[in-house]
């Protein structure tokens, strides 16, 4: 399956070849039973997880508006599709997934609140279960999209300042490092994993990397 632009309803979605990408990566690894799509938005990452997942897949969100959309779009082959509202920092489920997905959900939380985030991730996974996510590099500092973003993300500080109730969405860069580190604190083996088909940086570092976040067997 390859994604159509033409089906996207938000303009901060996952663009379709970091998701392509991501499916061609998880195959590579053979099927699993049961998917979580993490802040699934209008199910982007249930397509994904329609694709690799024999038992179900289960969308979360916290935006009644979110589900109803990828409700009344996403209708993937595979296993069955499950819709539920929940906020993503108190998942309401035990450990009973194989795999988790995220797509360009992380800008919608402040730093601090990673750790429990991915906690919570860790006790919703089976044992041997796999948190997956793409993280794009970083511009450059003084490049033309490194100045618009923190512009972005300036804008939405002052907004935030102003009115209420605050609406979280920055543009976040992931520090691998950092990340790295709140992944382990949580309990998870984690690796990066090099995305080839987006090629490297001039210092020949990937473009995009696969997160691969697994919760230790038994």
């Amino acid at each position: 399956m390859t994604f159509s632009r033409r089906s996207s309803t938000t303009p901060f979605r996952t663009p379709d070849s970091v998701l392509d990408a991501t499916v061609s990566a998880l195959r590579r690894t053979g099927p699993v039973g049961a998917g979580l799509d993490l802040c699934c938005g209008t199910g982007a990452g249930v397509e994904v997880l329609g694709q690799v997942c024999r038992k179900s897949v289960t969308g979360v969100d916290f935006s009644a508006g979110m589900l109803t959309a990828a409700r009344n779009r996403v209708r993937p082959p595979g296993p069955p599709v499950h819709w539920v509202r929940a906020d993503a920092r108190a998942l309401p489920f035990g450990p009973v997934f194989d795999l988790v997905v995220s797509f360009g959900a992380f800008g919608h939380f402040l730093p601090r609140e990673l750790p429990g985030l991915f906690a919570g991730v860790h006790a919703v996974l089976r044992p041997g279960g796999r948190f997956v996510f793409p993280v794009v590099a970083p511009p450059r500092p003084g490049s033309l999209t490194y100045g618009m973003l923190l512009g972005f993300d300036a804008v939405m500080r002052v907004r935030n300042a102003v009115r209420r109730p605050p609406f979280v969405m920055y543009y976040r860069t992931f520090r691998f490092g950092g990340v790295r580190r709140e992944l382990a604190r949580a309990g998870f083996l984690v690796e990066f994993r090099a995305l080839p088909e987006f090629g490297r940086r001039r210092d020949g570092s990937p473009k995009v990397r696969l997160v691969v976040a697994a919760r230790a067997e038994g």
